[in-house]
C-alpha cells in the first residue's frame, strides 16, 4: 500500500522543526550554558566548605582520602536519577509528584545504590589507605562517616532531583539538558556539607 505524501511532508515539517527549534545549537546553549555557569560556581562553594573542615581532616586520618570518592559517587548516582527521571517525564510515566512506582522504584534505586557504595567506599578507603602505609581512623570511622553522609545528601537530593526535573519540564525545559549538570552541582555541594556533619557527628560520638 503506497504512502500517502502528505504523510511525507508531514514527517519533514517535523523534522524541521525539531532541528530548528529544540536541537538547534542555539537552543541547546541558552538552555545549558546558565546551568554550567552555576554549576562552576558551585564547584568553588564545594571547596569553600573543604577548606572549613581543615579540624576534621587532621583529627580523622582517612577523611581525606574518601572525600573525592564521595563527591564522585553522589554526583554520579544522582546525575543518573535526574537523567531516568527526565527520560520517564519524556515518556509521560512521571507528570507530577505522587505515589508513582516509575518515580519510587528511581528514588529506591538511587538510595539503595548510596547504601551500598557508600558501606564499600569506607572499607576500601580505609584499606587503601593502611595499603600505602598511611594512618587511617579505622574501617568502622571511615565508613559510618561514608554511609551517613551518602544516605543523608542521597534523601535530600533525590527530592530535590524529583521537584526539579518535572519543575523545569513544566516551565519548557528539557530537563536532559539542565538537570543532569544542576544535580551534579548541588550534589557536591550538599554531600561536602553532610559529609562535613557526618564527621562532626562521629567526633562527638
Amino acid at each position: 500500500m503506497d504512502s500517502d505524501p502528505e504523510d511525507y511532508e508531514y514527517e519533514e515539517d517535523i523534522e524541521a522543526y525539531y532541528l530548528g527549534d529544540y536541537a538547534s545549537i542555539g537552543s541547546i546553549v541558552r538552555e545549558v550554558l546558565p546551568f554550567e555557569l552555576l554549576a562552576t560556581v558551585g564547584g568553588v562553594v564545594a571547596g569553600l566548605i573543604l577548606s572549613g573542615m581543615t579540624e576534621e581532616l587532621q583529627v580523622i586520618p582517612g577523611l581525606l582520602v574518601i572525600t573525592p570518592a564521595v563527591l564522585g559517587m553522589r554526583g554520579n548516582i544522582s546525575s543518573t536519577l535526574g537523567s531516568r527521571l527526565g527520560s520517564a517525564i519524556h515518556m509521560g510515566l512521571i507528570t507530577k509528584i505522587e505515589r508513582n512506582p516509575e518515580l519510587l522504584n528511581n528514588i529506591g534505586g538511587s538510595l539503595l545504590l548510596s547504601l551500598l557504595l557508600s558501606f564499600v567506599l569506607g572499607l576500601l578507603g580505609h584499606f587503601m589507605t593502611i595499603a600505602l602505609g598511611l594512618e587511617s581512623a579505622g574501617a568502622l570511622t571511615l565508613t559510618l562517616i561514608a554511609v551517613m553522609a551518602g544516605l543523608s545528601s542521597g534523601l535530600i537530593l533525590s527530592v530535590i532531583a524529583t521537584f526539579f526535573a518535572i519543575g523545569m519540564f513544566r516551565f519548557g525545559f528539557d530537563p536532559d539538558n539542565v538537570v543532569t549538570p544542576s544535580i551534579a552541582t548541588i550534589g557536591d555541594i550538599v554531600s561536602m556539607f553532610m559529609l562535613f556533619l557526618s564527621a562532626k557527628v562521629v567526633l562527638a560520638i
